[in-house]
């Protein structure tokens, strides 16, 4: 759809559409749908990205709360989002060796008694390799460090889910 066809959206219809660009926080959409008309698909990512920065610590981190594990118990049984499952499976975590799932699990279970969130990184642009790589080495950063890093993480993601929504017009790029 068009942003014209986004703008005309009713508010119940908005959030249902929009609901997932952040992960399991129809909150957000339902925040920025205030903010119509958005002028370009920018508009409403950047009224996104202002909500999500206008959050205190606390609430960022439960953005990053609403993330499920990569390669963790929802992917093995089906209980994702249509979009992590998508996400997931391309970056390749529905294929790890068992040692790789291992490592995996480990991780994720280290990274979340260290910080009391999830490791979040956006699956679609990095592959499964990379993803245990800075899994590793993100477990070694301060948790300030890593609540900013994962909320960027959240934002690359959520302006991918936008594009995959909203057509970009090229003559309106603001």
């Amino acid at each position: 759809m068009d942003i014209t066809a986004v703008n005309a959206l009713p508010y119940e219809e908005f959030v249902n559409i929009f609901g997932n660009v952040v992960e399991k926080c129809p909150i957000i959409p339902a925040a920025v749908w205030t903010r119509r008309p958005f002028v370009s698909l920018n508009a409403l990512e950047t009224a996104i990205m202002e909500f999500i920065d206008a959050l205190p610590e606390s609430g960022k981190e439960g953005i990053l709360r609403c993330h499920p594990d990569l390669a963790g118990r929802d992917l093995q049984i089906g209980t994702l989002t249509r979009e992590s499952r998508e996400e997931q499976t391309g970056a390749g975590m529905d294929a790890l060796s068992p040692k790789e799932a291992l490592r995996m699990a480990h991780l994720n279970e280290e990274y979340k008694k260290r910080f009391d969130f999830p490791f979040v990184i956006c699956a679609r642009m990095n592959d499964k390799a990379n993803i245990l790589q800075q899994l590793s080495e993100r477990c070694q950063n301060p948790r300030a460090v890593e609540r900013t890093r994962g909320v960027e993480e959240v934002k690359k993601i959520c302006r991918l889910r936008l594009q995959g929504l909203v057509l970009t017009d090229p003559l309106n790029k603001l």
